[in-house]
């Protein structure tokens, strides 16, 4: 790609932000005129807070022990789940030996499984982390395995046809067929990490953004509470880009036709 297309793409996206920012604050200065400003703080007094906000070393304290959180998180969910999707989706036996466990344990809410990890691993990161990583992971784990049994037969045929063994298969035609889809998942599933991550600060913490949410809610400071609300809004945008641009770094086969 050219560097002024690769401009013109970035100026489209911007414009794309910038007009769905637009929308977005417009309906939160309708709904606040409807609750009032004690309630509901108008959009520009919310956005000054934030921005005085973010010349305090207290935020980015706050903000940075969420994204270490977040990521971590996602990527332990990730490096566990994607070769176990990969493994399921290409080894018959494998899948038969654990989709019985995965069809089990998938549907039960992760999320009530917090005190047991607070139990197991104490009250510091590790069992955030690893209730992000539970969570996430299981989309992860069941889209590239997937991915990996959607893959056309024949693809398998010419690569055995040509003399290729399972490396030649891992790397011709598992690796390619499944990694869009764990990244597909992952990038969905920034979302849910962000949810989880507020629910998981929401105690048992002294630091992060839903903690400065929740503290402030407690002390019925709206507009403290809304410096966390787009603290956390920013970080899930953020993080949903980054995998965004990941994928198309290292799962470029994908937009060859799109250009």
């Amino acid at each position: 790609m050219t560097p002024p297309t690769r401009l013109r793409r970035i100026g489209a996206a911007l414009l794309r932000y910038a007009a769905a920012a637009v929308f977005l604050l417009g309906l939160w200065q309708v709904f606040s005129w409807k609750a009032g400003d004690v309630l509901l703080p108008a959009p520009q007094d919310a956005l000054g807070a934030f921005g005085r906000a973010m010349g305090t070393l207290e935020f980015w304290r706050h903000f940075g022990v969420s994204s270490w959180r977040a990521v971590a998180g996602m990527a332990l969910g990730f490096a566990v789940a994607y070769p176990l999707g990969l493994l399921m989706g290409a080894s018959r036996r494998a899948n038969a030996l654990l989709a019985p466990l995965v069809h089990l344990t998938y549907p039960i809410p992760k999320i009530v499984l917090l005190p047991l990890l607070l139990l197991l691993l104490g009250l510091g990161d590790a069992s955030k982390i690893c209730m992000i990583a539970l969570i996430l992971g299981y989309q992860v784990l069941v889209s590239v395995r997937d991915g990996v049994r959607g893959v056309d037969p024949r693809r398998k045929d010419a690569i055995r046809a040509m003399g290729g063994g399972r490396v030649s298969l891992l790397r011709e035609v598992y690796l390619p067929a499944s990694l869009p889809h764990g990244f597909t998942a992952l990038r969905l599933g920034t979302g849910v990490a962000v949810a989880v991550l507020f629910f998981v600060e929401s105690f048992a913490t002294q630091w992060g953004l839903g903690y400065l949410i929740m503290d402030a809610w407690g002390r019925m400071d709206y507009l403290s509470m809304f410096i966390g609300i787009l603290g956390m809004s920013a970080m899930g945008v953020a993080l949903f880009e980054i995998v965004n641009f990941l994928e198309r770094r290292l799962c470029r086969w994908t937009y060859a036709g799109a250009r």
